[in-house]
C-alpha cells in the first residue's frame, strides 16, 4: 500500500477531518478493521465498521488505551481530542473507495476471479505458476467479500508486477461495490453452483451479478460448458466489447479446447489453442481440481506468456490449505500450521491466530518461518518488517528456514536460529527443545514445512475429528443476530465442548468476546483457567469436594438447594471472601435441580439476607421442551413461574440480577424471552430447530487400511453378520465403537462417505475398525473417508440409530485426535 498521510487519507474519502496538530501528518502503515489485530501504538488506521452484529465504534475506548491515535468513523460521539479521526457517511464504503484510489495508482495487470467454487485455489495456483517471473500482489487466503476484497488490494505497492484478487458476492447489488476496488483487466468467471442461491430470484440473476465485476475488462475467461453460464457470457462481453476467452472439455471449437486423461493419481491435460498444442500434467484426478488448472493455463494464455515456460510447474502444484489447522504437539505443544503461503499480510493473520491460541502471556511462543517471496519489498526491509511484526506480538522464538531470511538474521531482536533449508532443519531437529510452547510454522508452500508438522505433531491413529471454527463463528454471528445488542451470551462448553474439545472452543469463544461459558463440573473449569480463559465461568454441578478450586480459579457455581447454599457460603467464608458470585437455579418443571418450593425460597433469602458472603449474579431455569411444539403450553407456563419467581427474589432481595432460561432451540422458538441473558450450546455445533443457516463444524474422518475381495460364499466380521450375494470388494478402516461409532450403525444400518459416494457398513463394527463395501468404486489404500460432516449430517446418523445428535456428539473418543481448522 502507498503510504499516506492522514490528511491525504480524508481528502480522498471526503471525510471531515478532526485532528490535534501533531497528528496531521501521520503516516499510516497499517489499514485495520479488526481491534484485536492491532498491537499496541502501531502505526495503524483503524475503520469502525458497523455489520449486523458488531460494531466496531464500540472497540474505540479500548484502541485509545493500546496507543492508536488514527480512525474513520461515522458516529460523531466518538471523537476525543487525543487522536484522530475521519468522520464518513459509512465506513465500509470508505473503505472501499480508499482501496479503489490505492488500486488505480498502479497500471500493472490486475486479474480478478469470481464464481461460486474454485476461486481461492484457482488464485493460489496462479500465483504458484507465476511467482518465479513476477512480484504477486493476492487476496490472503480467502479474503473475497466487501471487506476482504478492500483489505487485498489495499496490500498492492509500488514494486509489485502483477495483481491477482478474487470477489465474492452472497446478495445483490454487491459486486457493484467490489468492480472498483478490484477493476480488472482480465477476468475469470470459474463455474456457477447453488452457494447463497436463497438470495437470488434464479441462477441467471446471479450470473449477471456476479458479471458486474468484469464491466471495464479487456479479456473473461470462462467455461463454456455450463449453457446457461456460457450464453450469459456471451452476452455480456458483446455487450462491454470484452475479448472471450472462452474453453470446453467438450466442444472442440472453443476458442481453446482441452482434452483430458487420467491415470491412478495425475491426470494429463493437452490444450489445443491458435493451432498450437500443450500438454501438462497435474498430480490431482478430480474434476474440480482439472477445472481449476484449465482455468490457470487459460490464464497465462491471457497474459500472452509463453505456456511452454510454465507447463512442467503445472505438476509441481499441491492442495491448498484454504484454512490454517491447529493440533496438538509433542511435549505438550499446541501446533499451528500454515505453511501453504508466507507474505507479510497473512504472516499477521496467522500470528493473531497463535497469540488466541496460547494459554497467557507466559507460554512459550515459536514461529518456524520460512523466506517471505514476491512482497515487492527490498529484503532487509521486508525483514526489518518480519522483525517489527513478530516483536509486536511478542515472539519469543525464530526458527528461521531459508537462504534470505538466514541471511538476514541480524535484523532480528529476538532468538534467532538458522537453517538453510526444511531438510536442515530437520536434520538438526532436536524435540525436547520444544516443551509446552505455542508453535507456529509459516511458510511458503514451496518449502513443504509438511514433514516439519510431522515431526513436531503429537502422534495418534488416523481417525480425526476436523473442526471448523470459522463455522462456529458463523453460527454464533446467526444466533446473535436474533439477539438485542445488549443480551449477554453463555456459551456452553461442558463436555468437551459437546466432544469439540473445550480448551480450543473456549479460546475462540473468549475471543469473540462472548460474556459467559459454562461447564459441567469444577475440573473442566479449572482446565479452562489454566488454558487462559479469563471471561467467567459457571459451574453447573458444582460439588462439594471442588469448592477450593472454584473459589481459587474464580469459578461462578450453580447453586441449587439449601444444602449446597449452606456449604458453599462456610467454604466462602472461611477465606474471608466478601460478594462471591453465585447463580440461582429454580426448577420450573423440568424436576431436575433447583429450588422449587416457596419454603425452600424464603429460607434461600433469609440465609443471602444476612450475609454478604454470596452475591447473585443471575437467576436461571431449565426448559424441558423448548423443541417441541407439541409442549408449548407447558413451556409457557415455565416462563410464567420464572417471570413470577424471579420478581419475588429480586423484590424479596432489594437487588438487580441478570436472568436467563433460553437454551439454543429456546432461541430460536422464544426470541421474546431472551431476558437478560440466553444460554447457547448445541446451535454454535450446527444442530438447527427451525433451518436457520448453519454450519456443521465437525467432520469425522479416518482413513482406509486395506481393500480386499470377498467371494460370494465368504462373510465379512464377527459372527459372520456381513453378507455378500456376489463377488465383492470391502474397504477396511481404522475407526471403531472404541471411537465413539455406536454398533448400531452396522450391518448396512449405517454409511460412509467415499471417493464422492455413499457405501454401506458391512458386517458388525469391532472396537478399532469396521468395514465398508465398496464393490462398485475405485478405492485404494490411503483414501479419505467420512462418518459424518459435509455429506453425512449429524442429524441423519442420530436418527439412524434412534437418539439425538448431542449423543453423536459428546460419545466421540477423545482418543479421536482434534483437529482445528482456522482462516
Amino acid at each position: 500500500m502507498h503510504h499516506f498521510s492522514l490528511s491525504e487519507i480524508a481528502g480522498i474519502l471526503d471525510g471531515t477531518f478532526y485532528v490535534p496538530d501533531e497528528l496531521r501528518d501521520f503516516r499510516v502503515a497499517l489499514i485495520a478493521t479488526d481491534s484485536r489485530q492491532i498491537q499496541r501504538e502501531s502505526n495503524a488506521l483503524f475503520f469502525a465498521l458497523k455489520g449486523p452484529v458488531n460494531n466496531g465504534h464500540k472497540y474505540i475506548p479500548e484502541l485509545l488505551e493500546k496507543g492508536i491515535r488514527a480512525f474513520v468513523i461515522s458516529e460523531k460521539q466518538q471523537i476525543t481530542a487525543d487522536a484522530a479521526f475521519i468522520l464518513v457517511e459509512n465506513t465500509t464504503q470508505a473503505l472501499q473507495k480508499l482501496a479503489a484510489f490505492n488500486r488505480h495508482l498502479f497500471s500493472v495487470p490486475v486479474i480478478g476471479i469470481t464464481g461460486s467454487n474454485g476461486k481461492t485455489i484457482v488464485k493460489e495456483w496462479l500465483h504458484d505458476l507465476l511467482s518465479e517471473d513476477f512480484r504477486v500482489a493476492k487476496s490472503p487466503k480467502s479474503y473475497n467479500s466487501q471487506v476482504g476484497v478492500p483489505l487485498s488490494v489495499l496490500l498492492m505497492g509500488s514494486g509489485h508486477e502483477l495483481g491477482i484478487f478474487e470477489a465474492g458476492i452472497s446478495q445483490p447489488g454487491e459486486m457493484k461495490n467490489l468492480q472498483p476496488v478490484i477493476d480488472p483487466g482480465i477476468g475469470i468467471f470459474t463455474n456457477i453452483g447453488d452457494a447463497h442461491q436463497e438470495f437470488f430470484t434464479s441462477i441467471e440473476q446471479k450470473i449477471g451479478e456476479k458479471l458486474l465485476l468484469f464491466s471495464n475488462s479487456k479479456k473473461l475467461i470462462c467455461r463454456t460448458d455450463h449453457p446457461v453460464l456460457a450464453e450469459k457470457a456471451k452476452a455480456f462481453c458483446e455487450q462491454h466489447s470484452i475479448e472471450k476467452f472462452f474453453w470446453s472439455t467438450k466442444n472442440s471449437t472453443s476458442v481453446l479446447f482441452f482434452e483430458i486423461t487420467k491415470q491412478m493419481k495425475s491426470s494429463t491435460i493437452t490444450a489445443y489453442f491458435n493451432n498450437k498444442t500443450y500438454d501438462f500434467i497435474i498430480p490431482f484426478t478430480d474434476e474440480s481440481a482439472i477445472e481449476n488448472a484449465c482455468h490457470c493455463f487459460a490464464g497465462l494464455m491471457a497474459l500472452e506468456l509463453d505456456p511452454a515456460n510454465y507447463l512442467r510447474r503445472f505438476a509441481e502444484l499441491r492442495p491448498v490449505a484454504m484454512r490454517l489447522e491447529i493440533k496438538q504437539g509433542i511435549n505438550n505443544c499446541i501446533l499451528i500450521n500454515d505453511f501453504y503461503n508466507s507474505d507479510l499480510n497473512s504472516l499477521a493473520i496467522a500470528l493473531s491466530a497463535l497469540k488466541q491460541q496460547a494459554t497467557g502471556e507466559s507460554q512459550k511462543k515459536i514461529i518456524i518461518l520460512s523466506d517471505i517471496e514476491q512482497t515487492g519489498l527490498p529484503n532487509d526491509q521486508l525483514y526489518t518488517q518480519v522483525n517489527r511484526l513478530l516483536v509486536e506480538w511478542k515472539i519469543d522464538q525464530v526458527c528461521a528456514i531459508g537462504p534470505e531470511i538466514s541471511k538476514r538474521k541480524n535484523l532480528f531482536s529476538i532468538p534467532v536460529q538458522t537453517s538453510a533449508s526444511a531438510e536442515e532443519f530437520e536434520h538438526g531437529f532436536v524435540s525436547h527443545e520444544f516443551q509446552s510452547a505455542a508453535v507456529l510454522i509459516k511458510g511458503a508452500r514451496r518449502f513443504r514445512f509438511e514433514r516439519i508438522s510431522a515431526l513436531l505433531q503429537q502422534k495418534a491413529h488416523q481417525t480425526v475429528l476436523e473442526i471448523n471454527l470459522n463455522a462456529l463463528v458463523n453460527n454464533l454471528n446467526i444466533f446473535r443476530k436474533s439477539l438485542k445488542p445488549s443480551t449477554k451470551i453463555m456459551g456452553m462448553v461442558k463436555a468437551f465442548s459437546y466432544g469439540s474439545g473445550d480448551v480450543e472452543i473456549a479460546r475462540v469463544l473468549q475471543y469473540q468476546k462472548v460474556d459467559y461459558l459454562a461447564v459441567a463440573v469444577a475440573d473442566e473449569g479449572v482446565q479452562l483457567r489454566n488454558a487462559g480463559i479469563v471471561v467467567p465461568i459457571v459451574v453447573m454441578n458444582p460439588e462439594q469436594d471442588s469448592f477450593q478450586n472454584i473459589i481459587n480459579y474464580r469459578l461462578e457455581p450453580n447453586i441449587y438447594s439449601l444444602e449446597l447454599l449452606e456449604k458453599f457460603s462456610e467454604s466462602v467464608a472461611e477465606t474471608g471472601i466478601r460478594n462471591f458470585p453465585v447463580h440461582i437455579k429454580i426448577d420450573t418443571g423440568m424436576n431436575r435441580l433447583g429450588f422449587k418450593e416457596r419454603d425452600e425460597l424464603d429460607r434461600l433469602v433469609e440465609h443471602l439476607k444476612k450475609s454478604d458472603v454470596l452475591k447473585i449474579q443471575s437467576v436461571f431455569s431449565h426448559l424441558a421442551a423448548s423443541d417441541e411444539e407439541a409442549l408449548d403450553d407447558f413451556t409457557r407456563r415455565q416462563f410464567q413461574k420464572f417471570e413470577e419467581t424471579s420478581a419475588w427474589l429480586g423484590n424479596a432481595l432489594q437487588c438487580s440480577f441478570e436472568r436467563h432460561i433460553l437454551n439454543s432451540a429456546g432461541i430460536e422458538r422464544f426470541p421474546e424471552k431472551q431476558y437478560e441473558m440466553v444460554r447457547l450450546g448445541i446451535g454454535l455445533y450446527g444442530i438447527s430447530q427451525l433451518g436457520l443457516p448453519l454450519e456443521n463444524i465437525g467432520t469425522l474422518k479416518s482413513t482406509v487400511s486395506q481393500v480386499k475381495k470377498v467371494n460370494r460364499e465368504e462373510t465379512v466380521g464377527y459372527n459372520r453378520k456381513g453378507k455378500v450375494n456376489r463377488e465383492s470388494k470391502v474397504a477396511i478402516v481404522p475407526v471403531g465403537y472404541a471411537d465413539g461409532l455406536d454398533r448400531k450403525l452396522g450391518n448396512r444400518s449405517g454409511f460412509a462417505f467415499i471417493n464422492n459416494s455413499k457405501v454401506p457398513i458391512i458386517g458388525n463394527i469391532c472396537m478399532d475398525m469396521l468395514m465398508l463395501d465398496v464393490t462398485d468404486l475405485e478405492v485404494k489404500s490411503g483414501d479419505t473417508v467420512e462418518f459424518f460432516g459435509p455429506h453425512i449430517s449429524i442429524s441423519e446418523l442420530a436418527e439412524k440409530i434412534g437418539t439425538i445428535p448431542y449423543e453423536i456428539l459428546t460419545g466421540i473418543s477423545q482418543r479421536v485426535k482434534r483437529v482445528y481448522l482456522q482462516e
